[in-house]
């Protein structure tokens, strides 16, 4: 499922891929600077969660608590080695069914994913608007 979009429809963007997704961890695929975190951000919000959300390059993950339900947002960019996910317990987030992770440059780590998974590609259109594509595995 394909939409295209503005960045002043963003959350309309945000329900969509909440309504869409079938599985709870999603996988953001996008070139640097085109909204992934933007989009993001207005997913956490309309989850629920009151917390001020954050893109996690440094720390790898961010935590954000919502009523019932966590929400891990994991930005993989400064990855060097999958090895170096393990130090931060990836087992422990990846695999909490009632919990939802947001995975930013999940590329970097492909045999580390989650079996299910809704996958999101993002691209930045030559008008400035953004085209999302939705699909969702297994």
């Amino acid at each position: 499922m394909e939409i295209e979009y503005s960045l002043n429809e963003i959350e309309k963007v945000a329900q969509h891929c909440i309504e869409n997704a079938k599985h709870k961890s999603l996988l953001f695929y996008a070139e640097m600077g085109v909204g992934k975190t933007t989009l993001i951000k207005k997913i956490v919000k309309l989850l629920g969660s009151k917390d001020e959300v954050s893109s996690p390059t440094f720390s790898i993950v961010n935590e954000y608590e919502s009523t019932g339900f966590s929400i891990y947002h994991f930005d993989f960019y400064r990855i060097n080695h999958e090895e170096e996910v393990y130090d931060i317990g990836f087992e422990d987030y990846f695999y909490q069914a009632k919990d939802w992770q947001f995975m930013e440059w999940p590329e970097l780590i492909p045999n580390l994913l989650p079996e299910a998974y809704t996958k999101i590609e993002i691209e930045l259109l030559a008008n400035g608007n953004r085209k999302l594509k939705l699909t969702n595995s297994n």
